[in-house]
């Protein structure tokens, strides 16, 4: 029940609207506010050691074989990781997308060796995107342990991917 609180917290904690289609309003503002978000994460990136973790791109064979064969066993979620993983699923025309991305990349630096962070470019993989019912993007499915996975719209801030990790897929 806790799991569910938290991740129910988390939705309901959205910085920024999720996108719903392909036609975005997205302002000068905003792209100016993503551009600079994204130059400083660049800049933070290369101060750093340059043999960060990266986030993992996933195609439909991919999550298939490393995270669940749902098409093998439909009735029942069977984690095939080693580790918990977040899966982000996201276009790139996105404006949310695109402030999440950098958060990920830092967040798969930070927990080096403790998670998976993948990515779904629901694009390229319909047929993925609309079997798990993507409909909003960035949604984001938190899978821990051992457990059923938990789903998130909307772009979520730091503060708020580092409380579900430590305390939804690390039990921290």
């Amino acid at each position: 029940m806790k799991i569910k609180f938290i991740i129910i917290a988390l939705a309901t904690s959205l910085l920024f609207v999720a996108c719903n289609n392909k036609t975005t309003n997205t302002t000068k503002s905003n792209e100016s506010q993503i551009s600079v978000q994204t130059d400083v994460t660049k800049q933070e990136t290369n101060s750093n050691t340059t043999n960060m973790a990266k986030t993992i791109h996933l195609t439909k064979a991919d999550f298939l074989t490393k995270v669940a064969n749902y098409e093998k066993n439909p009735e029942k979620w069977e984690y095939l990781g080693d580790k918990p993983a977040i899966i982000d699923f996201y276009a790139d025309w996105c404006g949310p997308c695109k402030m999440v991305a950098p958060i990920l990349e830092q967040l798969a630096a930070e927990y080096e060796g403790q998670i998976y962070i993948y990515k779904v470019d629901t694009e390229a993989e319909q047929e993925l995107a609309a079997d798990f019912g993507i409909r909003s993007i960035p949604t984001l499915l938190f899978i821990p342990m051992n457990e059923n996975p938990q789903m998130a719209q909307g772009a979520l801030p730091k503060d708020a991917f580092k409380q579900a990790i430590n305390e939804v897929l690390l039990k921290n």
